[in-house]
């Protein structure tokens, strides 16, 4: 394992697309690793000003601004999506047949707006993609037995008729629940019709694992995990 695998993490079966970069940043990758890195180093790298909206950014050039939203996708080679995190759920995914990707930042707020499915359905709209042969890949982010939140955040999801089995009763707390942000997302993939095989997951805790930043932990001293996708120039 060389040293740029031990700063991100990768999953092995998206590291065998020949025309694909990809990485879940841990906390010792830094935003000048790029450059140290000669896979990495040619790309333009594109990021948001993340906002937990459900807003869907197409690159079709590389912009001259950084723009506002939580998920980017393209089709333009050469370009480097950049999702940060720090116990939100960062989602990567890959069209290999039409050769296109996206980086969806996912916290509970873009989970209820269902922003994974808007974005798999852009994906289709955009480019063709077939749900049935995207590859998506979750990252590191906050377990279920890590992550209390109110009765108001369960009944925003009873509303939205998003309650099915993602949230669990607090052991020791009334009126707390234990949220489970990777199922949540994971239903909502598998819904529209992505296998399960095609699903990868590292399942680490970002509040539990201490090579990763988590905010829960941390509150403002807490970094950001840099999650990041493209496509090579060459498509060998």
């Amino acid at each position: 394992m060389n040293n740029s695998t031990r700063k991100y993490r990768v999953v092995e079966e998206l590291e065998q697309i020949p025309f694909l970069v990809h990485g879940f940043g841990t906390r010792y990758w830094k935003e000048e690793d790029f450059a140290s890195v000669q896979d990495l180093a040619v790309f333009h790298r594109v990021s948001l000003r993340q906002t937990h909206s459900d807003i869907i950014r197409l690159i079709t050039q590389y912009p001259k601004e950084k723009m506002e939203g939580d998920v980017l996708v393209t089709d333009l080679p050469g370009t480097l999506l950049i999702i940060r995190t720090a116990d939100c759920l960062p989602i990567l995914i890959v069209d290999t047949q039409n050769r296109a990707v996206a980086a969806v930042h996912c916290g509970w707020r873009g989970t209820l707006k269902r922003i994974i499915e808007k974005t798999l359905r852009t994906m289709q709209q955009r480019y063709g993609s077939d749900f049935a042969s995207l590859s998506v890949a979750l990252g590191p982010c906050i377990a279920s037995s890590c992550y209390e939140v109110g009765e108001d955040v369960r009944e925003k999801f009873k509303n939205k008729g998003l309650l099915r089995g993602v949230f669990d009763s607090h052991p020791s707390k009334k009126e707390k629940y234990l949220f489970d942000l990777r199922g949540a997302n994971r239903a909502q993939i598998l819904a529209l019709g992505v296998p399960d095989k095609n699903i990868f997951s590292i399942d680490l805790c970002t509040h539990c694992d201490l090579d990763l930043f988590s905010y829960r932990r941390d509150r403002d001293h807490a970094g950001r995990l840099i999650n990041f996708i493209g496509l090579s120039q060459s498509p060998e």
